[in-house]
């Protein structure tokens, strides 16, 4: 007998938003090396292709943002690949970096727009076939920034925030109707393009509330990504799991 399969994939459709790049990218060739076959959505339409051309997968232009654009990406995944088991919501933006006070209305929209409104419209989006197939699996990605808010990042820890409860919430409405099961993880800093924006101190300020004292690896979070959307994980639901080398506090 050979080595037992622990955690594949095989045979599953998923969808990855923001899997143009960085942790999205890295979540999307996790799957893949898992035995998935991945839609790749990202609002850079180039970059969806790229990635997903190196996976064998399907690169699709989404703004997460948009309820038609969202409806035609997962319509043509459903067209090309098939059902989908598997929804990574992993597109997020972090917005503008600065004090309340400094802040236009404008600035919290358009990370609303993006960080919560998105999850929102995909979930909805995917939901219905997973519970008519009475199987599926849903991983928000949020952020530690949303248990315990970080100064000058206002819209985005108050959004991330936001997904936390989004996941619960979700995760209660569809508990015991299959093997539906919605998670969310709260990931420190991992360095990626999106922090090469954010000024110096922000980033330090993040750092030296780590435990380990360093920051987070993409590779780090596929994996626990992984976990959570395999059929081994089948009583974890409604959770966030914390990824931030011992900084949550709860």
């Amino acid at each position: 007998m050979g080595e037992p399969n622990f955690f594949s994939l095989r045979g599953q459709i998923a969808v990855v938003t923001g899997g143009g790049q960085s942790i999205g990218e890295g979540i999307a060739r996790r799957l893949t090396a898992a035995g998935a076959r991945v839609a790749v959505l990202d609002i850079n339409a180039a970059n969806a292709r790229r990635v997903a051309a190196s996976i064998a997968g399907l690169g699709l232009h989404c703004d997460v943002s948009s309820r038609p654009s969202v409806e035609a990406a997962l319509s043509e995944a459903r067209r090309a690949l098939g059902p989908i088991d598997i929804l990574v919501n992993n597109a997020g933006i972090v917005g503008k970096t600065a004090r309340l006070q400094e802040l236009d209305e404008k600035d919290l929209d358009e990370v609303y727009a993006v960080n919560l409104k998105g999850v929102f419209l995909m979930c909805r989006a995917v939901i219905g076939e997973m519970l008519e197939r009475r199987y599926g699996r849903i991983l928000n990605v949020a952020s530690i920034a949303g248990k315990e808010g970080n100064p000058t990042l206002i819209p985005y820890s108050s959004t991330k925030a936001a997904v936390i409860a989004l996941t619960k919430a979700l995760a209660k409405e569809v508990a015991g109707l299959g093997d539906v099961t919605v998670n969310s993880i709260s990931p420190a800093v991992v360095f990626t393009k999106i922090h090469e924006t954010m000024p110096k101190a922000t980033i330090d300020y993040m750092v030296s509330k780590i435990p380990m004292g360093r920051t987070g690896t993409i590779e780090e979070v596929a994996a626990l990504v992984h976990y959570l959307v395999s059929r081994e994980a089948s009583f974890t639901t409604g959770q966030c799991y914390d990824i931030s080398g011992g900084r949550a506090t709860y």
